[in-house]
């Protein structure tokens, strides 16, 4: 049950992506989401040296023999490691499963389609997805303003943006933002998506590298615990509303510069957060989703959880719409 264009492509046994996380996507985490049916993703953006890369993906391959893939973000990454550069160790070490987000990924996908890479590319708008399946992706993610990381500055919801991605381009359609459980990923499948991808969810396991402090503090956070910050940058970002994002949302307002923000947003700040359990340290980025996540299970569970509860569900569906046709 749910096999779609997603399991086939990617090759996984359930249509659930873990979203690659700065900080939290590491071999762990990873190759649990691998093993239990989805497809983990490591981001390439947190390894600013190449070699850190390699030992991240050849741990991965320890710990998993199933499918897992890097989230290669085109942007400029630290210390002037190139974009062509983190492909050539993609390629090198055997990936065939990449996702790109934050530009066109029109320049690279020649090379990564040559040496046999299936890719998925992430985007907060119809518009850049028809741009990317023109140029030849085979998978397009679909953010809605809802989700963790850079939801675009259109303030589109995913009951939106899934149905028209999904009536608009030919290849599979992801829905990522605002799904956590079985009612969500139904919902995206009803709305024309074949898979999902969850980063928040997955972000609050037991497997999640995520401080035991952080953890405690999002389950018990609302769905109101989180605001866009660096909109004034042109990029923005959904995250909690520590400290530091309030500080950074009243710098924004007063009209501060990226060099008087840079203190507030920059990565060391965010790890030690994440990592070190400091909670307001620095930028934490998480869903409008959190507000659904009350419990701290393993990776396994909630795959599990949601496929098991997605077919009860179905059930039930059937039974109603069996009373339906008989009025």
């Amino acid at each position: 049950m749910f096999d779609t264009r997603i399991t086939k492509l990617f090759g996984i046994k359930y249509p659930i992506i873990g979203g690659g996380m700065q900080f939290l996507s590491r071999a762990g985490l990873v190759s649990a989401i691998s093993n239990a049916g989805g497809l983990g993703l490591i981001p390439a953006a947190m390894f600013p040296e190449l070699d850190d890369l390699r030992k991240e993906i050849r741990l991965t391959k320890t710990l998993t023999k199933k499918p897992f893939g890097i989230n290669l973000t085109l942007f400029q990454h630290p210390r002037g490691v190139t974009i062509e550069q983190y492909i050539d160790v993609i390629l090198d070490e055997g990936i065939k499963i990449v996702e790109t987000a934050g530009r066109s990924p029109e320049p690279y996908i020649k090379k990564l389609k040559d040496n046999g890479v299936v890719i998925m590319h992430k985007t907060p708008a119809v518009r850049f997805a028809k741009t990317a399946e023109r140029v030849g992706v085979d998978a397009i993610a679909i953010l809605g303003m809802e989700g963790a990381g850079h939801p675009g500055m259109d303030d589109v919801t995913s009951m939106v943006l899934i149905p028209l991605a999904a009536e608009t381009l030919k290849i599979p359609v992801v829905a990522a933002g605002g799904i956590s459980n079985a009612r969500s990923f139904l919902a995206a499948l009803s709305l024309g998506a074949e898979g999902i991808l969850m980063g928040t969810r997955f972000a609050i396991t037991r497997e999640s590298p995520a401080h035991p402090k952080i953890k405690e503090a999002l389950v018990q956070a609302p769905e109101t615990a989180t605001a866009l910050l660096e909109r004034s940058l042109g990029n923005p970002i959904r995250a909690l509303k520590n400290k530091a994002a309030q500080t950074i949302l009243e710098l924004e307002t007063k009209g501060a510069t990226s060099d008087e923000l840079l203190p507030y947003i920059r990565g060391e700040q965010g790890k030690k957060a994440w990592i070190g359990g400091e909670i307001d340290a620095g930028v934490v980025s998480i869903g409008e989703v959190v507000g659904l996540v009350h419990n701290i299970p393993t990776v396994k569970e909630v795959i599990d959880g949601i496929v098991s509860e997605a077919q009860t569900l179905l059930k039930s569906l059937s039974h109603i719409s069996g009373i339906a046709q008989a009025k």
